[in-house]
């Protein structure tokens, strides 16, 4: 019996010897690609973490700038973001506040330049778009309308495209093309939920154009009368 044990043994080590005599070098190979790709994904997803602390840091110091108008340590604190960490979600939102308060005081120049990084460097298509709205109103002041046209066609995040449109149609208007202006303003007023805000003002500029959308044009009817 115990021979008949030995020699099972035997052929059962027999077997994972030619097994690993053939195959040995390949499960190998396979055991440490894994590690490795275990070893990357770890440290990538370190690296995250470390980047996400550390431009979270500084975005509080920058808007603790921004609450205190601070605009030189602002621009400061931003170009450091910029620099140190671009491809984080506080660097692009850290753009946005630092235009905004570039605008407020009176660096026009300089805002148009900070939302023109974020509209290119933003990591979400919502916040290039929302980044994108915003020079595309700057280039408009500036009398740069097609610059704006180029840069509204570039504004495609799905959630923003009443506003959009909207936008569109205040650069058309003051570009002095009223009837293409009313088709953007007619788009962006359908496109728009009863229930917003915004598009009593979008209808109110239809209405000054003499084109008031039909429900609107239809209580005035009735107020007549």
């Amino acid at each position: 019996m115990a021979t008949n044990l030995d020699l099972q043994e035997q052929e059962q080590l027999d077997a994972v010897k030619a097994f690993w005599k053939r195959y040995g070098s390949l499960v190998t190979w396979v055991l440490l690609l894994l590690l490795a790709a275990y070893a990357g994904w770890s440290g990538w997803t370190w690296w995250q973490r470390d980047q996400a602390a550390k431009s979270g840091a500084m975005y509080d110091e920058l808007d603790r700038a921004v609450q205190a108008g601070d605009v030189v340590k602002t621009s400061r604190i931003m170009a450091d973001l910029k620099e140190r960490y671009p491809r984080t979600a506080f660097a692009q939102q850290a753009g946005l506040a630092t235009a905004k308060l570039q605008f407020d005081q009176g660096q026009i120049d300089t805002a148009r330049d900070t939302l023109a990084w974020v509209a290119d460097k933003g990591i979400e298509e919502e916040i290039r778009t929302v980044a994108r709205l915003r020079l595309a109103a700057l280039q408009a002041e500036a009398k740069q309308f097609d610059a704006a046209l180029k840069t509204l066609d570039t504004a495609t995040a799905p959630t923003f495209e009443a506003l959009v449109a909207d936008r569109r149609g205040d650069v058309l208007a003051a570009q002095g093309k009223p009837e293409l202006a009313r088709a953007a303003y007619q788009k962006a007023w359908a496109a728009m939920s009863d229930k917003a805000d915004y598009k009593r003002l979008v209808e109110a500029k239809l209405t000054s154009m003499g084109a008031a959308p039909a429900p609107a044009a239809s209580a005035a009817s009735g107020a007549g009368k």
